[in-house]
């Protein structure tokens, strides 16, 4: 397996990253919270990139993978300014934002701060605004007085150990929420949602759908399908989203 490579940002942040020289747009992997840039889905688009001669590019956010850093100090508008330094240093021209679950959300941050950048983009169980709608909103009076006590709550995972959520995250959340206000994405986008996904509802990939607007937008649900989106059919339906887009772009 090669070794990342690294980019040091304005705010001091080193970010490991794997790039893949090709033909553009450069299709870009976006991960979502506490994954790194060696899941399935982004080394299987890597691969799929690779032989395609498709520019492509994959990296892990400050405190994720082996970047810099601890991810309890982190937040989304941190991870916003290291996709935009990753994508500023290392790809030219338009590019194809994939994002998964919270990548999601930061292919849409993306989207709004430099939509002449985008020719395409494509999100998976995309994940808006869930520091108010999923974290906060379901957080109970003990844990919101903890938040401010302590600082953090732990919430369990499926996936993995607990996440802690800090107060920062949460504060932070409302700076980046994407879907109170408008929110146009002048390009192709596909979004891609599973029925069985227990992290992100069907609800909030239609909430999406409703609230974006675009000449060319479709959201794909796929039944019993879940938040990893990682089986072979699963992939098989991210490279067709990706595809559709550049088709659609070019």
């Amino acid at each position: 397996m090669a070794e990342p490579e690294f980019i040091e940002t304005k705010q001091g942040r080193r970010l490991a990253y794997h790039a893949t020289p090709g033909q553009g747009p450069w299709v870009v992997f976006l991960g979502g919270l506490k994954s790194d840039m060696e899941g399935t889905k982004a080394v299987f688009l890597e691969e799929w990139a690779r032989a395609q001669g498709r520019a492509f590019l994959r990296f892990d956010y400050s405190g994720h993978g082996d970047s810099s850093g601890a991810f309890t100090d982190g937040c989304i508008g941190d991870w916003a300014q290291d996709t935009a330094a990753a994508i500023s240093a290392l790809t030219q021209g338009p590019i194809v934002p994939v994002g998964s679950s919270m990548g999601g959300w930061q292919a849409l941050l993306l989207a709004r701060a430099t939509p002449e950048r985008i020719a395409g983009l494509v999100t998976i169980a995309a994940a808006p605004d869930f520091t108010e709608d999923g974290y906060w909103a379901s957080f109970t009076d003990a844990q919101k007085a903890a938040l401010e006590q302590v600082g953090h709550v732990e919430l369990p995972s499926d996936f993995m150990e607990p996440y802690i959520i800090t107060k920062r995250m949460i504060e932070d959340g409302r700076d980046q929420l994407v879907l109170r206000d408008p929110l146009h994405l002048p390009f192709p986008a596909r979004f891609l949602q599973g029925t069985a996904d227990t992290a992100v509802s069907v609800a909030t990939a239609v909430r999406l759908l409703e609230h974006a607007t675009g000449p060319d937008m479709q959201l794909k649900l796929v039944k019993d399908a879940d938040h990893r989106f990682s089986d072979g059919p699963c992939l098989g339906l991210m490279i067709d989203a990706v595809e559709q887009v550049l088709a659609a772009s070019s």
